[in-house]
């Protein structure tokens, strides 16, 4: 136990020593790209300041993997230089054991991704999302699907704009039915109502299908001086892009409420597969950061006076980032429905797992 407290605690510092750099550039770059991004809108130091850091914790879940392999890499080269290694297998304990402080760390560190850092990433997206779209348009949009069904949020100088449909009538043309909307004046006060049977997202405006509008002003019977319309085209900030986008940003929803919104998504009329990966892929993050330490095991745990220390390391690295890219491929295919959910989400770490066990074993026993 002591050993493995030892080796457990160089882990955690090469970990955060490697993640602290790491921090700290890309938290130089993300302020840069946001200087470039909102040039022109007259956005303060601060403000600029407050959307780099609410893009720090998805950067930090987002970098997680390539920490695990460096700080595993330095751990055992570490070892490795200082004969460390040597010792400990002369006195009986294996390569592999070694391994256990390490591994039991990177599945505590995963679980804790999961359960505290996912939904902390989740909440400063998508308030980094609602200021930086706010900043943009003069106004802020929103998407939300509940049980109700979809609402949506629009803004402009001339007020908002909240839209309700029950569903889609074609989720990719983003055409809605049984749609009512509520425009608002600047002051925040109603002005009118329109229901219609159906509303297709054209390029700048709503064109809604037998319409009906009811102004909504003090003194005014709003039915007396309603009209109805076949046609009518209602002017809009919205694009199809931006609301797919807002709809799309899985990283966005805390893996608590995603299998609600996946219920909610169902009911819509939306597909749900790219959910549904993206929450298997988060629950199996713990084994696909345990693959990304043994990967980088494998080719460190190995005496300097055997030579190629450099090759070793780049070697685990671009294997790490192989396994990486296939992990990601696998999402898109799964997302695509060309391969089965789990598949997609679980079969890349347990493939990392057995491939640099295989390496480990061959090394340790040959």
């Amino acid at each position: 136990m002591i050993l493995d407290r030892y080796f457990a605690r160089r882990f955690i510092q090469s970990f955060l020593i490697i993640g602290g750099i790491f921090l700290t550039l890309m938290i130089l770059i993300d302020l840069i790209e946001q200087v470039r991004r909102f040039d022109g809108t007259g956005l303060s130091f601060g403000q600029l300041l407050q959307l780099t850091l609410l893009n720090t914790p998805a950067a930090i879940s987002e970098m997680l993997p390539l920490l695990m392999i460096l700080a595993t890499i330095a751990l055992f080269v570490g070892l490795a230089r200082s004969s460390e290694l040597v010792v400990t297998r002369a006195i009986g304990r294996s390569g592999i054991r070694a391994l256990l402080a390490p591994v039991l760390l990177a599945l505590t560190i995963g679980t804790l991704a999961v359960a505290l850092l996912n939904p902390i990433a989740a909440a400063t997206s998508e308030e980094f999302q609602r200021l930086s779209d706010g900043y943009r348009n003069q106004g802020s949009s929103a998407l939300s699907i509940s049980r109700e069904g979809l609402w949506l949020r629009q803004g402009s100088a001339n007020g908002q704009s909240v839209i309700h449909a029950t569903g889609t009538v074609n989720g990719d043309r983003f055409a809605l039915k049984d749609v009512t909307i509520t425009t608002f004046a600047p002051d925040g006060k109603p002005n009118q109502q329109i229901s219609a049977q159906q509303a297709d997202l054209e390029d700048g405006f709503w064109t809604l299908h037998q319409a009906k509008i009811w102004p909504i002003q003090d003194d005014l019977n709003p039915e007396a001086n309603s009209s109805t319309h076949e046609v009518l085209n209602l002017p809009t900030t919205l694009t199809r892009d931006r609301i797919l986008d807002t709809l799309g940003q899985q990283d966005s929803v805390s893996v608590y409420d995603l299998p609600q919104l996946i219920r909610d998504l169902e009911e819509a009329g939306f597909s749900t597969k790219q959910y549904e990966v993206w929450l298997q892929v988060q629950l199996a993050r713990p084994l696909f950061l345990v693959s990304m330490v043994l990967i980088g095991a494998a080719f460190t745990m190995r005496h300097v006076r055997f030579g190629g220390t450099g090759v070793a390391v780049l070697t685990a690295v671009l294997l790490g980032f192989g396994i990486y890219f296939i992990r990601n491929f696998a999402q898109i295919l799964g997302e695509n429905g060309q391969l089965p959910i789990l598949v997609a989400a679980w079969a890349p770490p347990f493939a990392g797992i057995l491939l640099s066990l295989g390496l480990l074993l061959h090394a340790e026993d040959g």
